[in-house]
C-alpha cells in the first residue's frame, strides 16, 4: 500500500448556521445564487428565523423546499408593538397562529423572540430599520416574550432569543419559569462572561457571529474564547451583522441606500474566525457545533445527514 493510500482521510467540514433570515426581502433577488453557494460549502443545517406573522409563511415555504432548513417562528421585540391585538390587548391572534405553525411541523422552533432596550433608549428616532414600527415598551415586550416562551416549553421546542441592553430582565424571566428541557439559544451573545455562567446553568447555548471579528468587539471575542465547547454554535444573522470586509468570503450587492448585505455563505468565515479564536481546526469546530446543533434543534436530538440539495 502506498504512503498516500495509508494516510488518514481528511475530516469532513460540515457547516451549521444556528441563526439567519433567509426569507428576508434583501436576500430574495439573490436566492438561487445563495443556495448554490451554501450547497458548495457544504452547509448541512440552517435555522431560518421568522420575526413577525407576515414572514412566517415564507419561512415555512423555505423549509418545504430545502431539507436543510429548520424553520423557527417568533414575534421579535421590534415587531411586538405592531401586532394589532397585542397593542389593543385583544385575543392574541398572532399567538394562535404561532401555535398552529408549530403543531404543523415538529421540526419548528420558536424564535426570534426576546427583549430589546436599545430600540427604546439608544436607537435614533430616524433609524431606517425601525421605520414604521411602534416601539413596544419593555413591559409589553415582556408579555409577548413570556407568552412565546410558555408555548415553546409546552411543546418542547428550541427557543432562539434576541437580547440587547436587557440582560438582567432576560435572566429574571428565564429564572422564574419552566424552560424547554433541550435548552435555548442566545443568538449573537453580547452579554458579560459573568452573566453567561448564570445563563449556562439554565441550559443556554450561545452562537458566535462573524460580526464579532470587528476590531472593537474584543470583549465579545473574549467571552467566546473561554465559553464551554459543548454550548457553542455559529451563526450569520444574514442579511444583518456583516463581517469586517477582510473576512467576507461571499458578497452581495448593497441595498439601494448603500447598506451592506451579509451573505449567508459567510458562515464559512464565521467558523474560521471562531476556530482561530479557540486555537482549533475548522474541522474540529465543525464536529463540536454539529453535536450541539443537533442536541438543541433536532426534534429527537439526532438527525440524518441533510446536505443541501435542490
Amino acid at each position: 500500500m502506498s504512503h498516500d493510500a495509508a494516510a488518514p482521510a481528511a475530516k469532513r467540514v460540515r457547516y451549521f448556521d444556528a441563526h439567519n433570515h433567509l426569507q428576508d426581502e434583501w436576500l430574495k433577488p439573490h436566492r438561487d445564487r445563495i443556495v448554490a453557494q451554501l450547497t458548495s460549502l457544504p452547509v448541512h443545517g440552517v435555522v431560518v428565523n421568522g420575526t413577525e406573522p407576515r414572514d412566517w409563511d415564507d419561512v415555512a415555504a423555505l423549509a418545504r423546499e430545502f431539507s436543510w432548513v429548520i424553520p423557527s417562528y417568533g414575534l421579535h421585540p421590534w415587531h411586538a408593538g405592531n401586532a394589532a391585538d397585542v397593542a389593543a390587548g385583544g385575543n392574541k391572534g398572532w399567538l394562535i397562529t404561532l401555535r398552529e405553525k408549530l403543531v404543523c411541523d415538529p421540526r419548528a422552533g420558536v424564535g426570534e423572540i426576546g427583549l430589546d432596550r436599545w430600540m427604546l433608549e439608544r436607537a435614533r428616532a430616524d433609524d431606517a430599520r425601525l421605520a414604521g414600527l411602534r416601539r413596544a415598551g419593555l413591559d409589553e415586550q415582556l408579555d409577548v416574550f413570556r407568552a412565546q416562551l410558555h408555548l415553546a416549553t409546552e411543546l418542547e421546542r428550541p427557543v432562539t432569543i434576541h437580547c440587547i441592553d436587557a440582560w438582567g430582565a432576560l435572566l429574571e424571566v428565564l429564572q422564574s419559569r419552566p424552560l424547554p428541557r433541550r435548552g435555548f439559544l442566545l443568538h449573537a451573545y453580547a452579554g458579560s462572561a459573568e452573566m453567561l455562567k448564570r445563563f449556562l446553568r439554565l441550559g443556554a447555548y450561545i452562537s458566535f457571529n462573524g460580526y464579532f471579528l470587528n476590531e472593537r468587539k474584543a470583549r465579545e471575542r473574549d467571552v467566546f474564547r473561554d465559553a464551554p465547547l459543548d454550548r457553542l454554535l455559529v451563526e450569520t444573522d444574514a442579511p444583518a451583522m456583516s463581517l469586517p470586509a477582510p473576512w467576507r468570503t461571499h458578497k452581495l450587492p448593497p441595498t439601494p441606500s448603500g447598506e451592506t448585505i451579509n451573505h449567508p455563505a459567510n458562515i464559512e468565515a464565521a467558523y474560521a474566525g471562531l476556530a482561530a479564536l479557540r486555537g482549533m481546526s475548522v474541522a474540529d469546530l465543525c464536529d463540536v457545533t454539529e453535536r450541539n446543533f443537533k442536541a438543541l434543534f433536532s426534534p429527537t436530538n439526532h438527525t440524518k445527514d441533510t446536505k443541501p440539495n435542490r
